[in-house]
């Protein structure tokens, strides 16, 4: 018997228990589909987030408290002191060749107006900031040096903070509270998306001296320097560490925008091998229903089987009689996960705020895996139905 007159048995076959077949299929749907689309979230995320480091340029600094050995950001030595606003001025007069030096202080809060509410992050740097981070104003202004020198209450709000508390009115020269303190709106940015901090349409924006009062703390969390120029970075980075030394030895890192990209890279690709991974369990599961559904039809199929022996069929057609029916049912399984898959990732980038990205070795993958899934599975069955004695199949009841 030949290929193709053993597909056309193993398609009759399976074409008889639809609703069985449809059932079977079913676990291998989902797994494929699951490592598509979470996949697809991971790469998507990771080249948003990415992308928006590169947009700012390549002359930016990072410089953090604590000692990072670099890696999966896991090495972390826990800060013996915390960063402050006086190392941000220090920088700024000690170093040369940078043109902003921005401290940065983040924290959750709730915001009200009126009868509304929600919980939002305060991101609060000074009056360079916007020198650094790329931000579009839909109105208003942003605050000033002399309002982070007085740590005025003034906020600028994120798209979805804005719509939420005004509905689409003008929110500018409106008053907010912000954990019970008034502030006054003085700005509101288009949207802009996801970010390192997360939702940034959904942050508020505050001089850094206004938050640290708000938080009742004296710290920060981050300073941004950004170099005159690209050439700049290297000699800078010294400079910094040459000033900050004296002040707290070992206990800080200066991260570049390379080494911040590579760190992400490095966490992010890790994190969406892992989502593909999980999903990868539902492929095995779907696998062990598949063989399990074999071994059932090889026994309601026994006398089928005797019947085809005594007629002269050899091991070798039974055999591949069934393996042919498994892969089968994992091909057609993945075929409809992939399109399964690929239609939900395209939604979630429509229809949410999350970014998805289909690669094509995600699809590749995950075909290839769901093929392999029935000849593994399948294999065990189609031997035990090769096997059979035809004479003890034929007296089978």
């Amino acid at each position: 018997m030949n290929f193709a007159e053993a597909f056309r048995i193993a398609m009759r076959a399976l074409a008889a228990n639809k609703a069985r077949s449809g059932l079977t299929m079913l676990g291998v749907i989902i797994g494929v589909a699951a490592v598509i689309l979470l996949v697809a979230i991971g790469t998507g995320v990771q080249g948003e987030i990415t992308g928006q480091i590169e947009g700012l340029g390549s002359n930016l600094l990072f410089i953090v408290p604590g000692q990072y050995s670099g890696g999966m950001g896991g090495d972390q030595a826990p800060p013996a002191r915390r960063l402050t606003l006086e190392d941000a001025d220090l920088i700024a007069r000690k170093v040369e060749g940078i043109s902003a030096v921005v401290p940065v202080l983040q924290g959750g809060a709730t915001i009200k107006a009126g009868n509304r509410s929600m919980r939002v992050v305060v991101a609060a740097g000074n009056e360079q900031g916007s020198e650094v981070f790329a931000s579009t104003l839909a109105g208003g202004r942003h605050y000033r040096r002399s309002e982070v020198q007085v740590a005025a209450r003034v906020v600028a709000l994120g798209s979805r903070v804005a719509e939420t508390l005004f509905q689409g009115k003008d929110p500018v020269g409106q008053r907010v509270s912000i954990n019970g303190q008034r502030f006054t709106v003085i700005g509101h940015y288009e949207s802009l998306g996801g970010g390192l901090s997360g939702d940034q349409d959904s942050q508020v924006y505050v001089p850094v001296t206004t938050a640290q009062r708000l938080f009742g703390v004296s710290f920060i969390n981050t300073i941004v320097v950004k170099a005159a120029s690209a050439e700049e970075v290297e000699r800078v980075k010294g400079e910094i560490r040459r000033v900050l030394t004296p002040r707290y030895g070992e206990e800080f890192t200066v991260f570049t925008q390379e080494q911040t990209l590579g760190l992400l890279s490095d966490l992010l690709g890790t994190l969406t091998y892992m989502l593909a991974g999980i999903a990868g369990i539902s492929l095995l599961v779907g696998g062990i229903g598949i063989m399990n559904i074999m071994l059932v039809s090889v026994t309601e199929r026994t006398r089928e089987i005797g019947i085809r022996k005594a007629v002269g069929a050899r091991t070798y057609d039974i055999l591949s009689q069934f393996v042919i029916e498994a892969v089968a049912l994992s091909v057609l399984g993945g075929t409809v996960g992939i399109a399964l898959g690929w239609s939900g990732a395209a939604a979630m980038a429509r229809f949410t705020p999350v970014p998805t990205e289909v690669t094509p070795w995600a699809v590749a993958l995950a075909f290839f895996f769901s093929a392999g899934v029935g000849v593994f599975f399948g294999v065990y069955p189609a031997w035990k139905a090769s096997r059979l004695d035809p004479i003890v199949a034929l007296r089978y009841e």
